[in-house]
């Protein structure tokens, strides 16, 4: 599904989503990636979202967000709540839901501003 939402202020914005790729600012990554406002980072990890662990997760502890979006691929699925225990005592939101949903709504937040992160589960 390709989102109309212009690039603002050099912000990355994600362009598009399919089954196997994200399109951030005209580039297709098919690899699990956290897109942020002002910074990407590919290939934070290689798990699925069955095998997601504390491991895969630590990375986004130190991004220094106000809110992390869990795109858990096509459809919703949530991790053990052991997982998301370490967000909650740092004061970080963090808001699982489906890669699509969490495109739409990391493009809103981060136009408006907001220390978002979107954690997105592709392969």
């Amino acid at each position: 599904m390709k989102l109309h939402l212009s690039r603002a202020d050099g912000l990355n914005l994600i362009k598009a989503y399919e089954d196997d790729s994200v399109r951030v600012n005209g580039i297709d990554y098919a690899g699990n990636l956290v897109v942020l406002p002002e910074q990407l980072l590919q290939d934070w990890t290689l798990a699925t979202a069955e095998t997601l662990t504390a491991d895969d997760l630590r990375p986004l502890l130190d991004l220094q967000v106000e809110v992390i979006l869990l795109g858990t691929g096509p459809r919703l699925r949530f991790p053990p709540p052991q997982l998301l225990q370490p967000f909650l005592r740092q004061g970080i939101g963090i808001e699982v839901m489906d890669r699509p949903a969490a495109c739409r709504t990391y493009n809103l937040l981060a136009s408006e501003g907001r220390k978002v992160a979107a954690a997105l589960l592709i392969a």
